[in-house]
């Protein structure tokens, strides 16, 4: 600090701080046309993953519901983090039918 008892910059004058502030407010616009961008993605990926979420439902039937459920509870546990890696994939065909026979 100098002998007025100011720091350095307050003694460029106004339009120092003028200059500063129009700086910081533009890094601050662009900051948020950034945020604006990334949670219009988000909103977007997040309403196709509840899409996709939707559609598995309606293909899993009850017993395979009910394995992914019994999963998502051991997977809470922190002693089972293993099978939290682990997808129901309903679209699979059960082994009784495994197609035609030659």
């Amino acid at each position: 600090m100098g002998g007025t008892g100011h720091p350095p910059w307050a003694r460029r004058g106004p339009a120092h701080k003028d200059l500063v502030k129009s700086h910081l407010m533009y890094a601050v616009r662009e900051e948020v046309e950034v945020l604006k961008e990334q949670i219009k993605d988000l909103i977007e990926k997040n309403n196709q993953l509840e899409q996709e979420n939707n559609l598995l439902k309606t293909l899993a039937s009850p017993e395979q519901l009910a394995q992914f459920q019994a999963q998502l509870q051991t997977s809470s546990s922190p002693a089972s983090s293993q099978t939290q890696g682990t997808t129901l994939q309903p679209s699979q065909p059960a082994p009784q039918s495994s197609g035609p026979s030659a």
